[in-house]
């Protein structure tokens, strides 16, 4: 059995884990001084994904305490097919595209669990 078959409720209460493990994820560089309209296109990116792509669990955007140009973002996704219907609504590439104008680098990808401890 996994570590995650002998977690306590307790331990897990609050904790989102999707043992599925179908995420996409982003690695963000932001142009410097653009953070803060950055993460409210992120915000408005992912709003308008719960709301029109079935199968979204979660979506985190995470800032480097030491570079505050770097973020990295997760989506967390029932399915594998709901994430690729998702990638593939005619609205997807230009608020995604909202989201790369204000950065210097970007990277996606997606990624399935590996391991939970």
């Amino acid at each position: 059995m996994g570590l995650i078959g002998r977690r306590s409720d307790r331990a897990l209460r609050g904790v989102n884990m999707n043992t599925n493990g179908h995420f996409a994820s982003g690695n963000w560089i932001v142009t410097s001084g653009s953070q803060e309209q950055f993460i409210a296109r992120w915000t408005e990116f992912l709003e308008w994904t719960r709301a029109s792509a079935p199968g979204l669990l979660s979506g985190q955007l995470i800032q480097d305490s030491e570079d505050p140009s770097h973020f990295i973002s997760f989506a967390s996704w029932e399915s594998q097919e709901a994430m690729q219907t998702w990638r593939s609504m005619p609205d997807f590439a230009t608020r995604l595209s909202a989201c790369r104008a204000l950065c210097d680098d970007f990277r996606g990808s997606t990624y399935t669990v590996a391991a939970v401890v």
